[in-house]
Formats: structure tokens, C-alpha cells, sequence
């Protein structure tokens, strides 16, 4: 009997990472897959990205709609306990024989609690990691103690996991998932990409993404302000922003960018979503990423494209030496651009060096999902002295 995995997504950005895991399990002889879709998938204002899901040919097996129209702390808290609940219906409905869930949001919380509570073995993928400016560290090393089985997209971030008190035989570097998904991605033809985006985008450009720092005192309306500024000093360049994820202070974000994009259509493309296959396609011709987006920091480094990372919130993770660190200020922000466009740092750039991996993890996950015993209960591991 095949074993019945659940993969769980609740935004754009994670789904864009699990894609080449699903199709993977889909394509086992041992494995079955279940989709649970959730929270920004279901919101239009955030593009109702289920409806990539569905287009890829996944069909969605159970869909919890949590957000709250909220742009505020409790607002995300009540979402939590929305999709506490839609995810117990959820899972005692479809009976996984394992749960994954990647990462670090507040929606992948909810998953993970309820998968615990079900008795229901946590696969969790990207464990370990550090970003100090957003709540979300905390949520990460809460689901990694909820898991039972680990895949880290370093070998420090496994000695962090374990470190946490998970047994090394459960724990497994692999690489970052999204660089398998970059390297079996065909790009889209650039007449098809423009006609789809109703743009015509045309190099040199940027690619930009902020997100709230949600622990950290950094007014995000005030930052990306700051980052506007800082890219009026770039006139030649053109920007294509997508949204923010649906954390609190998120919306505000959105409206300060809709009306000085609105001034500017020419210049400003301003989207909820560019699907993975689109933001790929634009990252890979990108002059720049800048924001501080996780993508920015994994996933750009092995096209070798600059990063400009801007202020605190991926404090804390490793990161290639194409990523550079601004502070949140138009003219930290503006000098950082700048190099990032130098001589100088586009040959450190073409190396492409990065410390996430060549891109095979999806092989190692699958075959821990066909051949382990995933119902064997975890103990907590003390590490000896020295280890």
C-alpha cells in the first residue's frame, strides 16, 4: 500500500519551493500525495494563487481558508486559530501517513500543532535557519520541536537542529529545495513573459520584495519609501515589485506602493504574484534583487545575480558574498545598490558560489518518505560533551 503524503502550502513563495517535491511523490511507486492549500492561496487581494496549484496539475485535497482581513497582530493570531481549526478537520479527514510543511510562517504553525496533537508523523524542511528581524524565527525552531523528521539546507543548520534536541539520525542536509526547482525550470520566452505580465519589461531592471520585519523596529511603510527613494537615484533601471506576504503591517505595504506605482506605470510593475516559472524567468535577468525576501539570499546566488538585502529581517542567515546588507535608509540603500552594480561585484556575482547546495534534495526527501519508519516516535537528544 502506498504511503498517503500531505504537503501543506499557504503562500506563493513556499509553494514555488515544494513544486519539484510534489511532482516527485506524485511520480513515486511508493508515495501519494495530498495537497492542503491555505491562507494567501485563498485571498485575491494576495492573487488567489490556488489557482497555480490547480493549473499544474495538483488537485487540492483539502483548502483552509484562515486569513483575516487584518493588517494587525491579533488579526494574525485569530488566523492562527483559524487554521488550527480548519487543519484539524483537515488532517482527521484525510489521514496522511506523514505531514510536510516547510519552513517558518505563522499558517505553517497552525499545520504543525495540529499534526502533533493527530498523532500525525512532521516532516519539516528547512529547519535550523536564523532570521532574527521576524517573528517567524521563533515559529521555525517551534515546528522543528513539533517534527520528527528533518531536511536542512546546510550542514549548520542541521548541527542547530540537533542542538535543539533532535537525534541525528533524523535530521538531513540536503540542500536548499528551491535550487532543484531553478535548475529544472524552463524559463519563460520573453515575448510570452511581457504579453502575460501586460509589460513590456526590458533590461536593465530590477526585481524587489519587502516584507514586515515583524521583530524588529523597522517601520515598514517607512522603509519602502526609503527603498523608493533610494531607486528614483536609478532612473534607467525599471522595477517590478511583488507583494508582501500577509503578515501584519503587510497591507500597509501595498497601499504605499500601489499609488507611487500608479505614478509611474511605465517604470513600476507592481504584482500580487508572478507565479514560480514568471519570477524565475525575472530573477534570472534581473540586475539586482532587492528587498528582503529569503529568495533573494538562496535562490539568487546560484543565477548569479547581485542581492541587496535590506535591513533586519533575514539577520542571521547564511549567506553567499553576491548578497550584500544594507541598513533600512535611502542612502545605505542607494551606496549598496550601486556596488551591487559595480565591476567589482558582478565578478564576485558570476561565480555563482553558494552555500545552499547544487540542487539534488528532492531526491534525498523522497527517499527518506518511501523507506523510513516514519511513525517511530522521537526522544529527545542530549548532545555529549564536545558534539
Amino acid at each position: 500500500m502506498k504511503r498517503r503524503i500531505a504537503v501543506f502550502t499557504g503562500s506563493r513563495a513556499e509553494y514555488g519551493l515544494l513544486y519539484r517535491l510534489m511532482r516527485s511523490i506524485v511520480q513515486s511507486f511508493r508515495l501519494d500525495l495530498q495537497v492542503i492549500a491555505a491562507a494567501m492561496h485563498f485571498a485575491p487581494e494576495f492573487g488567489a494563487t490556488w489557482s497555480e496549484i490547480k493549473n499544474d496539475g495538483f488537485a487540492i485535497d483539502a483548502r483552509i481558508e484562515m486569513l483575516v482581513a487584518s493588517d494587525s497582530a491579533v488579526g494574525v493570531l485569530k488566523s492562527i486559530g483559524l487554521g488550527v481549526i480548519g487543519m484539524a478537520d483537515a488532517l482527521d479527514r484525510l489521514r496522511p501517513d506523514a505531514l510536510v510543511v516547510l519552513g517558518d510562517r505563522f499558517e505553517t504553525l497552525a499545520a504543525a500543532q495540529s499534526a502533533l496533537v493527530l498523532g500525525i508523523p512532521l516532516v519539516h524542511l528547512h529547519g535550523g535557519e536564523i532570521t532574527e528581524g521576524a517573528y517567524d524565527d521563533a515559529f521555525r525552531h517551534a515546528i522543528t520541536k513539533f517534527a520528527t523528521w528533518h531536511f536542512t539546507a546546510t550542514e549548520d543548520y542541521r548541527r542547530r537542529v540537533i542542538q535543539l534536541g533532535e537525534s541525528p539520525d533524523r535530521v538531513f542536509n540536503c540542500g536548499a529545495l528551491g535550487l532543484d526547482h531553478l535548475l529544472l525550470t524552463t524559463p519563460v520566452p520573453w515575448a510570452e513573459l511581457c504579453t502575460s505580465l501586460q509589460f513590456e519589461l526590458r533590461e536593465p531592471y530590477f526585481l524587489a520584495t519587502y516584507h514586515p520585519a515583524t521583530n524588529a523596529d523597522e517601520d515598514p511603510v517607512v522603509t519602502v519609501r526609503a527603498m523608493l527613494a533610494a531607486l528614483e537615484q536609478f532612473p534607467d533601471h525599471q522595477v517590478v515589485w511583488t507583494y508582501p506576504n500577509a503578515d501584519n503591517g503587510g497591507r500597509a505595504i501595498i497601499a504605499a506602493l500601489r499609488d507611487y506605482a500608479a505614478g509611474a506605470p511605465s517604470r513600476y510593475l507592481l504584482l500580487p504574484s508572478l507565479g514560480s516559472r514568471r519570477y524565475l524567468t525575472i530573477l534570472m535577468h534581473a540586475a539586482a534583487v532587492i528587498g528582503n525576501s529569503s529568495s533573494a539570499i538562496i535562490e539568487a546566488p546560484s543565477l548569479g545575480v547581485p542581492t541587496v538585502d535590506i535591513g533586519s529581517r533575514q539577520r542571521g542567515r547564511i549567506a553567499a558574498r553576491s548578497v550584500l546588507h544594507a541598513s533600512a535608509d535611502e542612502a545605505s540603500i542607494q551606496e549598496t545598490i550601486r556596488f551591487a552594480l559595480s565591476a567589482t561585484h558582478r565578478a564576485i556575482t558570476a561565480l555563482r558560489e553558494n552555500p545552499y547546495g547544487q540542487g539534488h534534495a528532492v531526491d534525498t526527501i523522497i527517499r527518506v518518505l518511501e523507506t523510513a519508519d516514519l511513525s517511530q516516535r522521537k526522544r529527545f537528544h542530549d548532545l555529549e560533551c564536545g558534539e
